[in-house]
């Protein structure tokens, strides 16, 4: 049961990197220009006060961490985050190999 939850969840987000990633190419037809969107704007335009809180929390207990590792996510394409996430929970999540001459039950 959780299993197929967190596959959900990670097919969810390979279709929201999907969009997004339509998104910046529409945006680069009209624009002319080649600009992604980042995962650090998109959490500011989703619910800022819960990006500070979670800077604020990384930095108590590790500072290390946000400069080197939660920076570099933050800057990254909010299609290659979101894509990377999906693809790992679908890959951990994934069924189970069948048992070769033995049932289940």
């Amino acid at each position: 049961m959780i299993r197929g939850f967190f596959r959900l969840v990670g097919l969810l987000l390979l279709a929201g990197g999907f969009v997004f990633m339509v998104y910046d190419g529409a945006r680069w037809v009209a624009d002319q220009a080649l600009r992604f969107t980042r995962f650090g704007e998109f959490w500011n335009d989703i619910h800022q006060s819960s990006q500070q809180t979670f800077r604020a929390w990384v930095e108590s207990h590790a500072p290390w961490l946000w400069s080197s590792i939660a920076r570099f996510v933050l800057d990254q394409p909010v299609f290659a985050v979101m894509g990377v996430l999906g693809i790992l929970l679908m890959v951990l999540f994934r069924p189970r190999k069948p048992l070769i001459g033995y049932s289940r039950s």
